[in-house]
């Protein structure tokens, strides 16, 4: 949420790049924008080419001109630094700035996310260039945020990474002793004897390519280069933060993340960000749960509090594999969606649509043809005019869950990189099986990191918890003992934090909680499963079969095939006042439906609304009362009964408990409740 006495409603707009047209098409735009009720831009997301000519050389007139002309027409503008593409002649001049790829080839210039996140050219001239602007444009009292940089990613393996990696490493770990101990270097003679001797794990390196995917000799030394490469890029965006905070402490200060992106731990860079934002971009197969659930990654970054749209498309995106258009009535659906799960601002890429390069045929609010005669435009302004009506009803509402679901980086990217016991181990996955689950029921979810505070849910449930960090354990200890209910799932506690196994049986530091032991895994190809009944119904297990003995827990289903028939496969824990629950196996949407919405109702942890099947229902909260989102998501036209009164806040029709809502296809319902 973009917190500013400046902002009075739900902010909408986005991406404006005018430095790539003649200055006679300013003002059309302007004309455009206002018929649309577009009133906030993100200017200057790729102009650093353009306002620093060389060393010492800065040119602001045309960005002056932009910024003015946003200014007279009474348009917000979300000013982004420009640092997400650097200059080709500070490539040319400083080739330390080049990244090396994964291979060991030194990248030229060109595309983006090219900069090294440690070349000490890129932090000079990235930070100068950010604090020039804060201090030129701090009078502007339009400026609503800061955007810093674009979408950060990738890695980088150059000498300055390992440089940088080794001096990451002392300050981490103190003695190169404890490194050895934590990376396991015993194994395979790879004792190191200074800190000299780390070098970058890739491809000449540690790591390999097997059938296209990435996999490592050693798990421990990658785990840390992942964290290492998303503090540079980190420590590169907290650079420039503090150069405009300088000139400008009062503006809220963000970057646009990418939904689930793993090279990345947003949950860590989250902590040096105003606000949350992100750039919502479906694939064309994509599922409305798979959409929420990056919607609630992001609202969960900041404990709940609104985030920012900060792109989306309006009609069409260019570098899927298929663009599919999104059909009429879809833009509006999936911005009321983001809205739903915490959004305070709609917000597309981009606002004319360029005539040249990769993103050329990538949707806009204004087309090629140049003009407000599109199906895109006259549904832009329609949603616009909405937005006017809703006003500031919405602004700092938030969603109440009972039901939390653990997300971590670390468990991301050291499941992924364990050598065995099966290479169809995807936590990513593995997540969405439960969070699905729990979506298509309409049950409100939270997505939660390890550091967050459980005692405001009844379930808490962390799928494919491999690594269950230092301390982790007596949060979840504690939360059990009070009264919660706590599940998780095969590959399990089976490591800490540098990844080496915690001894004495699996798993590892929840053996107590769980009161079961692992003693075998069996990992199956994809077309095997065992099966197991619960509650009369027959399910599949399969990826990872757990071979488990009860050491306090009950079985509530057992395998029903091979040589580990009869032994448990879903196991119950009473642990204090409170319930812990393990799911041995992988099994199906169905199984996953049927258990959970068993949990919940047992816990009283009621949807949102009952609704029929691909109509979603959530509720956001704030002093203005409680709003009820119906979101139809079928393919025609669907009735939904009310539970409680209320008023439509789109159409000011009221409603009383009973009544049936007709929402046609791709339709939206915001009801406000008594």
């Amino acid at each position: 949420m973009i917190e500013s006495k400046k902002v009075k409603k739900i902010l909408y707009g986005g991406d404006y790049n005018p430095e790539q047209w003649p200055e006679e098409i300013w003002e059309e735009d302007m004309r455009m924008f206002h018929l649309a009720h577009i009133d906030v831009v993100t200017l200057n997301v790729f102009s650093w080419a353009e306002l620093q000519k060389d060393e010492d050389t800065y040119d602001f007139s045309k960005l002056d001109k932009i910024m003015e002309l946003a200014r007279k027409n009474g348009l917000k503008v979300c000013l982004a630094t420009s640092t997400a593409a650097h200059p080709a002649w500070m490539a040319r001049k400083y080739p330390d700035i080049l990244r090396t790829e994964y291979n060991g080839i030194r990248r030229k210039f060109g595309s983006r996310h090219n900069s090294c996140p440690n070349s000490p050219t890129y932090r000079k001239y990235s930070v100068k260039l950010a604090g020039k602007l804060a201090q030129r444009y701090q009078g502007y009292d339009n400026i609503v945020a800061w955007h810093i940089s674009n979408e950060y990613g990738g890695t980088c393996y150059c000498d300055n990474c390992e440089r940088a990696f080794r001096n990451w490493l002392k300050e981490k770990y103190g003695t190169i002793e404890e490194l050895n101990r934590a990376w396991n270097m015993s194994f395979w003679g790879h004792t190191l004897y200074d800190f000299e001797d780390v070098v970058v794990p890739d491809l000449r390196s540690e790591e390999f390519d097997w059938d296209g995917e990435r996999r490592t000799n050693f798990q421990g030394i990658s785990l840390d280069y992942n964290r290492f490469n998303s503090d540079s890029i980190l420590e590169c965006y907290r650079l420039e933060y503090e150069a405009v905070k300088k000139h400008t402490p009062d503006i809220p200060v963000t970057t646009n993340f990418m939904g689930a992106y793993k090279p990345l731990d947003y949950q860590k860079w989250a902590n040096y960000m105003d606000f949350v934002s992100w750039d919502n971009y479906p694939s064309y197969d994509g599922t409305p749960a798979q959409t929420s659930f990056n919607h609630d990654l992001m609202r969960g970054l900041k404990q709940g509090k609104p985030f920012a749209l900060m792109e989306q498309t309006p009609s069409v995106t260019n570098w899927h594999i298929y663009c599919k258009l999104k059909r009429p009535g879809v833009m509006r659906l999936w911005s009321y969606q983001a809205v739903a799960h915490g959004a305070d601002t709609v917000m597309f890429f981009q606002m004319r649509r360029s005539i040249g390069a990769c993103e050329k045929y990538h949707g806009a609010v204004i087309d090629h043809v140049g003009n407000e005669n599109t199906r895109v435009f006259r549904e832009i302004t329609e949603l616009g005019l909405e937005l006017d009506q809703i006003g500031s009803t919405l602004l700092g509402s938030r969603a109440k869950s009972q039901a939390a679901i653990l997300f971590d980086w670390d468990n991301w990217w050291a499941a992924e990189y364990s050598a065995g016991p099966t290479r169809l181990i995807n936590y990513h996955q593995e997540i969405m099986q439960y969070y699905k689950a729990l979506h298509e029921q309409n049950i409100s979810v939270d997505l939660v990191s390890v550091n967050d505070d459980l005692s405001a849910y009844k379930l808490v449930i962390a799928p494919l918890l491999y690594m269950c960090k230092e301390g982790f354990d007596e949060k979840v200890r504690s939360f059990v003992k009070q009264g919660g209910v706590f599940l998780t799932t095969y590959f399990s506690g089976y490591v800490e934090d540098h990844d080496l196994v915690v001894t004495g049986g699996y798993p590892g530091r929840l053996k107590d909680i769980l009161g079961i032991w692992v003693e075998e895994s069996d990992a199956l190809p994809p077309e095997e499963a065992n099966l197991f009944t619960y509650k009369g119904k027959t399910y599949p297990a399969g990826v990872l079969c757990d071979l488990l003995h009860l050491q306090g827990a009950k079985a509530l289903a057992c395998y029903e095939k091979d040589f580990y028939e009869g032994m448990p496969v879903l196991t119950q824990n009473e642990f204090g006042q409170g319930k812990a629950y393990y799911v041995a196996a992988r099994s199906n949407e169905e199984f996953y439906a049927d258990f959970l919405g068993g949990l919940c109702e047992e816990l009283s942890i009621e949807p949102a609304a009952n609704t029929p099947e691909e109509v979603e229902a959530a509720v956001r909260e704030n002093e203005n009362g409680n709003f009820l989102f119906l979101l139809n998501h079928r393919g025609n036209t669907v009735n939904v009964i009310l539970e409680k009164d209320g008023e439509d806040l789109l159409t000011g029709k009221c409603y009383q408990a009973g009544d049936r809502v007709t929402l046609e296809k791709a339709g939206v319902v915001i009801l406000k409740r008594r």
